[in-house]
């Protein structure tokens, strides 16, 4: 006799379970955003370098690769124990082992010690996006609520980009009045510490919610498989898995190769060379925050856009196409022009390349069945996005030694541009392949 299936969610409990993903999401993007920001000054403090110099770039590059790296390798397989044991325990150990990543890596003294800290930081956020988008797919089986539910929540990840540009701000204006780190007012240290903030009510409320009832049905009748990495590539799955894991890369490229560039590229603006180290991380943060707000934009537009177009291939070109004649402009034009320019540039920059992030929370879910959800999942958006993608942010700051210009952020504009260029050009044509995904969820 088959053991009774999981009780019904009420409203009330969808809505908290609505509330806490999106928060999730927010603190996912705070700790992939705050690197750049950090960036300049935590190398500057603990490892005395230098922009445009070799070492500068050399640790440039480990900073904004290697985490995302190791963090999209356990994202792969926090996928495959979110299938093996369920969405709720995967997801409240992450969030877990983030707070204590987030607490040293505020703590750091040495640099090789902040890469070790943000890298599991990553980690745990990698293995969070994939478990929630899974469990929240599965907990609201309509089709159009789905659609909005994980459009919406994922929006918030960009508040996370905006939270990101404040904490900057703030700690950059008034951190003289923030207690004591190692004996100063680093404003880096308090915006790292600051990301731990959301954190604390996801640990507390998250191990109190209910499993996915779908993936709980079926391991209460006994018919739940067992995930495989290899099933993915089998003949039904082969061409989706690799396709979307390429597209996921190009979005990720775009992101880290391009706009994420930007707190390297605008203190080489003219405008701000010439002001106070204050004011430079204020115009810094207000760049950041104009990026996060273009990049919320574009993630709600997405999240309306894919309730009425029915072609995934279709709506993802809305924003491909005019992504691919932005970046020039904005990179090597108004990068290198004029402050307020570059802030109304990369605001169109960050709306077509962040929405392609809400994309594949949407698209995903629809194209695995329950038992592999979490496993492809994880290996479109870590293999792929995090892992692969990420990679261009390496590949722009060692390219911008090869660029022509005057000092060194113009030539990390031309390096970004060249970038840009190329993963959205990739990207554009790859939807040729991306095949269409059922309408309803596969069991």
């Amino acid at each position: 006799m088959s053991e009774p299936g999981p009780r019904p969610i009420s409203t009330a409990v969808k809505w908290i379970i609505c509330a806490v993903a999106a928060m999730g999401f927010l603190f996912d993007i705070y700790v992939v955003l705050v690197g750049p920001l950090i960036l300049q000054p935590a190398l500057t403090e603990l490892g005395h370098l230098k922009p445009g110099t070799p070492e500068y770039r050399d640790w440039a590059g480990y900073l904004f690769w290697f985490p995302p790296l190791v963090g999209g390798f356990c994202g792969l397989w926090g996928g495959y124990f979110a299938d093996r044991f369920g969405r709720r325990r995967i997801l409240t150990w992450s969030i877990l082992l983030y707070a204590f990543a987030a607490t040293a890596s505020g703590l750091a003294a040495r640099l090789d010690t902040l890469l070790l800290f943000r890298t599991l930081a990553f980690a745990g956020t990698c293995v969070e996006f994939v478990a929630a988008v899974a469990w929240l797919a599965e907990i609201f089986p309509n089709p159009r609520t789905r659609e909005a539910v994980l459009g919406y929540t994922q929006a918030f990840a960009s508040l996370g980009g905006v939270l990101t540009a404040g904490a900057f701000y703030v700690a950059n204006r008034w951190g003289a009045s923030l207690p004591l780190i190692y004996g100063e007012h680093a404003a880096w240290r308090y915006v790292l510490l600051a990301g731990v903030a959301p954190a604390i009510p996801l640990a507390i409320i998250r191990p109190f919610l209910p499993e996915s009832p779908q993936w709980e049905h079926q391991r209460l009748e006994g018919t739940l498989k067992r995930p495989s990495v290899r099933e993915l590539f089998s003949p039904q799955l082969r061409r989706v898995t690799i396709v979307s894991a390429l597209l996921f890369a190009c979005a990720y490229g775009a992101a880290f190769g391009t706009i994420q560039q930007s707190p390297q590229i605008t203190p080489g603006l003219p405008e701000v060379a010439q002001m106070t180290p204050s004011a430079r991380g204020q115009a810094i943060s207000s760049v950041q925050g104009t990026q996060e707000l273009g990049g919320l934009a574009g993630r709600i537009v997405l999240a309306a856009l894919a309730l009425v177009v029915v072609g995934r291939r279709r709506l993802l070109r809305m924003f491909l196409v005019p992504g691919l004649a932005l970046i020039p402009i904005v990179f090597l034009y108004t990068a290198t022009h004029s402050l307020e320019m570059f802030r109304i540039g990369i605001f169109f920059a960050g709306f077509t390349t962040v929405a392609q992030l809400t994309f594949w929370g949407n698209y995903l879910p629809r194209v695995y069945p329950v038992h592999l959800r979490g496993t492809g999942e994880g290996f479109a958006a870590n293999v792929g996005g995090r892992m692969l993608g990420t990679s261009a942010a390496l590949v722009t700051t060692h390219l911008a030694a090869l660029m022509p210009g005057t000092s060194p952020s113009v030539r990390l504009t031309h390096a970004a541009t060249v970038v840009g260029i190329g993963v959205y050009a990739l990207a554009l044509g790859l939807t040729f392949l991306l095949p269409e995904p059922p309408a309803k969820l596969p069991e």
